[in-house]
């Protein structure tokens, strides 16, 4: 199964209305980045143990670890979780700015260090979360 059979696959398994939710946020990222590689993490370490939600990526960054090693990444992130859906804006340093920046405007929502969470669409503003995205994709 390719990855795009996969996440059509994880999208379509979850239970409406977050189904439609899950597809309309999934074609508002694609339109804000086209040609953004894809993938597909099924939250499963290598030992087949699940340790996190499945999630849908999109882009591509390089990330650093303190040791030095690198390793490709993921630029947004999303995932359903028990309540609603989650959007990850990775590579973000300052882990207040994201709170700062969108939190008071987006809507209901929870904005972490680099999560933005809530319960619907219906709960949050699409062009700020839109904004929080192409920030995110910006940031090198």
């Amino acid at each position: 199964m390719n990855i795009q059979e996969q996440i059509n696959e994880y999208i379509n398994s979850q239970p409406e209305p977050k189904r439609s939710e899950m597809e309309e946020l999934h074609q508002i990222i694609l339109d804000i980045m086209p040609e953004c590689r894809l993938w597909f993490l099924d939250g499963k370490n290598s030992d087949n143990k699940t340790v996190s939600n499945p999630n849908i990526g999109y882009g591509l960054q390089i990330m650093q670890y303190a040791g030095g090693k690198t390793r490709e990444f993921y630029q947004i992130g999303m995932s359903a979780n028990t309540t609603g859906i989650s959007v990850y804006i990775l590579g973000i340093e300052d882990k207040s700015y994201l709170a700062q920046a969108y939190g008071k405007d987006i809507g209901k929502a929870s904005v972490s260090g680099y999560c933005i969470k809530f319960k619907t669409l219906k709960d949050i503003h699409i062009p700020v979360l839109e904004a929080a995205i192409r920030y995110g994709i910006e940031i090198e």
